[in-house]
């Protein structure tokens, strides 16, 4: 349902490349402008957020899965925001930053999100999600424990799924299974032996396994 933005104070669009399949957009919020990519679908009402870690821009693990999916997703009726953090070595910037952007996507009457973070983008997505009943379902990959205590705050109809690299040589598996094991909600863990941080080595697989999870939680 359409409501007032509480965190987004404009909103401008510019003009798509010939050859892009987004649009870009800019959040203007009181901390500065945060800079999207939207995927549209349509008049649809479920949407996904991706966003990465600590080195900014627009970082996408698993062989540059975000703009994969994000694109594939369209045909599922399924629209997408890739978001650029202001600061991205601030958990609490970035968190703010999610923020912003689920209250424009709320704004524009999508409620049933996804929110899809890896590193310290785990961490993100958690702290964006904890308390929101629209968001439907969180992804994390190859996320740091520190930071997702607010994971126990999931409303119950907020799924969780945790994926990560058994050869993680920058934040090791063990982070996830705390995650895992500090929910309370329906969760799944998925550890690939042979990926490290990047996820990379089992890029295919992720795509794969993230793809049917949010088609299936998104589901109205």
């Amino acid at each position: 349902m359409t409501h007032t933005s509480y965190i987004v104070r404009d909103v401008r669009l510019e003009k798509r490349a010939a050859s892009a399949r987004y649009t870009p957009v800019w959040l203007t919020t009181e901390r500065g402008e945060i800079a999207c990519r939207f995927y549209g679908a349509g008049d649809t009402l479920r949407v996904v957020v991706w966003v990465g870690g600590v080195g900014g821009g627009w970082d996408s693990p698993a062989h540059e899965m975000y703009p994969r999916l994000a694109e594939e997703l369209t045909s599922e009726g399924i629209a997408s925001l890739r978001l650029r953090y202001r600061h991205p070595q601030r958990l609490d910037d970035a968190v703010f930053d999610v923020k912003a952007g689920i209250d424009y996507l709320q704004g524009e009457g999508m409620d049933h999100i996804a929110l899809v973070g890896h590193s310290l983008g785990g961490a993100v997505v958690i702290q964006a999600a904890a308390g929101n009943p629209d968001v439907r379902t969180v992804v994390t990959l190859a996320a740091m424990s520190y930071g997702t205590e607010l994971v126990r705050e999931f409303m119950p109809t907020t799924s969780l799924l945790l994926l990560h690299g058994g050869a993680d040589t920058v934040l090791p598996a063990s982070c996830s299974r705390v995650i895992h094991d500090r929910a309370t909600v329906f969760k799944r863990i998925n550890v690939l032996p042979q990926a490290g941080h990047v996820l990379d080595e089992s890029a295919d697989e992720v795509c794969r396994t993230v793809r049917k999870w949010l088609v299936e939680e998104l589901a109205e």
